[in-house]
């Protein structure tokens, strides 16, 4: 799965799910054993995160949506996806 970026022991990574059970533009994020799956609103589809990293993918998403949609449209169309900019 491609890591779009990495900030505070967070990993972020995105691909494309044919016929998977998320259908609509998501991402993951992991944190040690835990992972979650989030919309680009910040939302989160299934899994769970610790509260502070939580919060922190839910700041990173506010700053790169844009990003992220232009990610997920290129590995719809089967593209190479871009890094994105870690929290600082």
């Amino acid at each position: 799965m491609p890591t779009l970026s990495m900030f505070f022991g967070i990993l972020i990574r995105m691909y494309k799910e044919l016929n998977g059970q998320h259908n609509a533009p998501h991402f993951h994020a992991g944190y040690g054993e835990y992972e979650a799956v989030y919309d680009f609103d910040g939302n989160v589809l299934e899994g769970k995160l610790p509260k502070k990293q939580h919060n922190l993918v839910v700041a990173w998403v506010e700053i790169h949506r844009e990003e992220l949609e232009a990610n997920w449209k290129l590995l719809c169309d089967n593209e190479p996806f871009f890094k994105i900019e870690p929290l600082r």
